[in-house]
């Protein structure tokens, strides 16, 4: 039997993809036809083309599986088709786990997001019980995740063996599209980071918290959540930390947030009604700052194992293949 995996042809998908691979496991992505493969050519899979939004085509492509893996997400800050996020992120997570459920899979991960977690006021690093306040769902990306959680809690209440787990901020090489967080790092490389916010974010490398994933299959609790994570880190020490990879030198220079807000909102006007382009400094971006981003991922350490690699080192993998692969301005 197969293992079919969503969203492999990106960053946290491909590398999912990768430590199943290496675990022996026979591997079915599912893609949509004129999708980039960079990540996934030359390695050893079915492909089987199909949409979130296509029911059929994931009846199709679920058929010879026993295990599901949901990596896939529209992760965007800014699109003109709002309805698109939702369409793909709640109503393609909803259409995948009914076809799930009509083919008897045995066991389904689902990727969700530390978006979904609670905060806690005073920045102490949250956990998986803390309250959920949805006044932090910022922007459409996260108010779809959140919904598309609902949606999987539901399904594992009816008994659909679903484990959901809640990466923080991966990082690490084959960040191809890039993601937020892989902006910044190449921002920085860029030289296009004069300043910084006062903000935070729990990081963790990429490949730890693809096998969380995997741990979760084989021992996560179905309806259960499990924060993949580890270092809790503010903007400025991740921008130290690039200095002392780099040698570039770190912004020294902290923006008020009411500055960026308005950067923001400028932006987001001229790509809405003047260049259809996403906006250089997204609204939705500047409003997630607003909250440090801080979690215990002690849950899953003890009762998954995840592993906790030194995020420096998941740093450095991400600078040296920004470099390799032509990202970086000469």
């Amino acid at each position: 039997m197969k293992t079919l995996v969503t969203g492999s042809t990106g960053f946290l998908g491909s590398a999912i993809l990768r430590e199943l691979l290496d675990d022996g496991r026979e591997v079915k992505v599912l893609v949509r036809k004129g999708t980039d493969t960079a990540n996934i050519d030359g390695l050893d899979l079915e492909i089987a083309h199909g949409d979130l939004r296509d029911s059929a085509s994931l009846q199709s492509a679920l058929c010879d599986c026993n295990v599901l893996y949901h990596t896939a997400a529209y992760y965007s800050l800014w699109d003109r088709d709002q309805q698109l996020i939702y369409d793909i992120n709640v109503e393609g997570t909803r259409k995948i786990l009914q076809a799930s459920k009509d083919k008897g899979l045995e066991k389904i991960v689902y990727t969700s997001t530390v978006g979904c977690i609670g905060l806690n006021d005073d920045t102490s690093p949250a956990t998986e019980n803390t309250l959920f306040d949805k006044n932090t769902l910022s922007n459409d990306y996260k108010r779809s995740k959140y919904q598309a959680e609902q949606v999987v809690l539901e399904y594992a209440r009816s008994g659909l063996p679903i484990v959901i787990v809640n990466p923080s901020t991966p990082v690490g090489p084959r960040d191809i599209k890039p993601t937020p967080t892989g902006k910044i790092i190449l921002d920085f490389l860029n030289r296009k980071m004069p300043a910084y916010l006062d903000t935070g974010l729990n990081l963790i490398d990429v490949k730890d918290c693809a096998r969380g994933h995997i741990l979760a299959e084989h021992k996560g609790i179905p309806g259960e959540r499990y924060i993949l994570g580890n270092q809790n880190m503010s903007l400025l020490e991740i921008l130290i930390t690039l200095e002392k990879i780099t040698g570039l030198k770190a912004p020294s220079i902290k923006m008020p947030f009411w500055v960026a807000l308005g950067a923001g909102w400028v932006c987001e006007l001229i790509s809405n009604h003047l260049t259809g382009k996403p906006p250089a400094v997204p609204l939705a971006g500047v409003k997630m700052a607003k909250y440090f981003m801080y979690f215990d991922s002690s849950k899953a350490i003890k009762k998954l194992g995840l592993p906790q690699k030194p995020v420096e080192h998941a740093l450095r993998q991400s600078v040296d293949w920004f470099k390799k692969n032509n990202y970086v301005a000469r």
